[in-house]
C-alpha cells in the first residue's frame, strides 16, 4: 500500500487495498503540519510538537490497521490547531484559542476572511475527499483512528484504549470486549464520548452515507511504540475479520 499525495494538501490517502474491505480508516489530527502560506509563531513553538498540535502515533496506526487489512486511509494532512476537522464548522473548538491555559498565538485574530481561506482550503476540502472515498467503498465501517496524552491539564489518565461511540453501542461494547481480552485497560467513551459530538467526522459521514462507524482513542505512549502498536493492531484485527 503506498501513499497517494493530494494536490490540493488537505489529506494524505492510502487506497492500494480491496475496495470490498469491511473498514475504510480516516485519522482527523494525523499531521502537526502548517501548509504554505502559514508559519507558526515564535510564541508557539513549545506546542508544535504536542497533543495540541496533533495525535502523536496516529498516522503510524492508521497506515499500520490499513496495511494489515488491506484497506483504504484517509489522513489529514494540517495541524488540528490550523482548524480541526473532528470539530463542526460552529464548534468554538474549530480553532482552539488557549492550549494548558496559554493563548494560541496562530489563532490569536481571525477574522472571516482568514477563517473561510482556512475553511475553503483544508478543512472542507478533507471532509469532500472523505466523503468521495466512503461513496466510492463498500466499507460497512469507518473508523476513525485517535489518540490521546497519557497526562491531560494535570489528570492522569489510567485507562490506556478508548473506543468512542454515539449510536453502535453493541459494536462498541463487542470491540472493547476484544480489547480487553487482549490485555488493554479499555474504556467505552473515554478519555472523551462520541455522544458528546467528540466522534464528530466519522460519525458525519458514516450516517450520510448509511455506514457504521467508531472511533478509538490510543494513549500516546503506547502509541508511538512500535511494539505496542503492533499488538493493538493485531487485537483488533480480531475483531475486523469478524465484520
Amino acid at each position: 500500500m503506498t501513499s497517494q499525495p493530494s494536490a490540493d494538501l488537505s489529506h494524505r490517502l492510502l487506497e492500494q487495498g480491496s475496495p470490498s474491505a469491511p473498514v475504510l480508516f480516516t485519522c482527523e489530527h494525523a499531521s502537526q503540519a502548517l501548509p504554505p502560506g502559514w508559519t507558526w509563531p515564535e510564541e508557539d513553538a513549545w506546542i508544535v510538537d504536542t497533543h495540541w498540535a496533533y495525535d502523536l502515533g496516529a498516522a503510524e496506526l492508521s497506515e499500520e490497521l490499513a496495511r494489515a487489512l488491506r484497506a483504504p486511509a484517509l489522513l489529514a494532512a494540517f495541524s488540528r490547531l490550523l482548524a480541526d476537522p473532528n470539530r463542526p464548522e460552529h464548534s468554538e473548538e474549530l480553532f482552539r484559542q488557549k492550549a494548558e491555559g496559554r493563548l494560541v498565538h496562530l489563532n490569536r485574530a481571525i477574522d472571516e476572511e482568514e477563517r473561510q481561506r482556512r475553511l475553503e482550503g483544508y478543512y472542507r476540502r478533507y471532509h469532500q475527499a472523505l466523503d468521495a472515498l466512503v461513496a466510492r467503498s463498500s466499507a460497512e465501517l469507518l473508523f476513525s483512528v485517535h489518540t490521546f496524552t497519557p497526562v491531560y491539564e494535570g489528570q492522569v489518565r489510567e485507562v490506556e484504549l478508548g473506543v468512542l461511540f454515539d449510536r453502535e453501542e453493541a459494536w462498541a461494547e463487542k470491540l472493547a470486549k476484544v480489547l480487553t481480552r487482549a490485555g488493554f485497560r479499555v474504556g467505552l467513551n473515554e478519555p472523551y464520548s462520541g455522544k458528546e459530538g467528540l466522534s464528530y467526522s466519522v460519525d458525519r459521514h458514516a450516517w450520510t452515507h448509511s455506514r457504521r462507524s467508531l472511533e478509538i482513542e490510543v494513549r500516546q505512549d503506547l502509541a508511538v511504540d512500535a511494539v505496542k502498536r503492533a499488538a493493538i493492531v493485531e487485537a483488533l484485527m480480531e475483531f475486523f475479520v469478524t465484520l
